[in-house]
């Protein structure tokens, strides 16, 4: 998928991943894609719970390389 910003959560526990996307996405224009990888397996249910509080879609989720892969389009 093709995405206009990545970010890196690898070794962040829990709030941090959401924290520094929530971050990430303050500077991007609205219907642009985050990339998102993360390593705690929190992470699945806090970015689709994080989507649907923010309205930002969550296009796109699954494991690459044994990290979680998100992709995210700001609202």
């Amino acid at each position: 998928m093709q995405f206009d910003k990545e970010f890196d959560a690898s070794g962040l526990a829990c709030p941090l991943p959401i924290v520094k996307t929530k971050k990430a996405l303050a500077d991007m224009a609205s219907g642009s894609v985050l990339k998102v990888v993360a390593t705690d397996p929190g992470s699945v249910c806090d970015m689709a719970a994080f989507a649907e509080q923010t309205g930002n879609a969550l296009l796109e989720s699954g494991t690459e390389n044994s990290k979680y892969v998100f992709f995210l389009k700001k609202a």
